[in-house]
């Protein structure tokens, strides 16, 4: 029998909305911008991918969520989600992951922009990794 625990500590909700309003609003759209142009970047794409995967917490301060699994005797592993194949996921990112994530960031960060499109556009920030290169989270 195993158990999955949840991690998610972070800042609480009031100072996560003050800091978005005075400072993940513009920043995020700068970090969006910078991270995307180093995805398409042979080099930089690491360092671009690790950015897109830390925008959430860029923009709210929201932490990193992981499951951790405890098994009957006690050991803790970290969840680890199988990937699809790499060549899926280069060939998706070269036909098609480049550009959709620049048109998916523009729509999400427009949105954040509007009070009524925040839900939708923290959803869509969370859904960047997925969008440039299929990966799972």
């Amino acid at each position: 029998m195993t158990t999955i625990v949840r991690q998610e500590r972070g800042v609480n909700l009031i100072l996560r909305a003050v800091y978005f309003l005075v400072f993940g609003l513009w920043f995020s759209a700068i970090w969006a911008a910078v991270a995307w142009v180093l995805c398409i970047t042979i080099i930089g794409l690491p360092l671009g991918l690790w950015m897109l995967n830390r925008l959430p917490q860029v923009t709210t301060l929201r932490p990193q969520r992981g499951d951790l699994l405890v098994s009957a005797t006690g050991e803790i592993y970290r969840k680890n989600i199988p990937q699809r194949p790499f060549l899926i996921r280069a060939l998706w990112f070269l036909l098609v992951g480049w550009w959709l994530s620049a048109v998916w960031l523009s729509i999400a960060w427009a949105l954040s922009a509007v009070i009524i499109g925040l839900p939708i556009s923290f959803w869509m920030f969370d859904q960047v990794p997925a969008i440039i290169t299929l990966a799972r989270t």
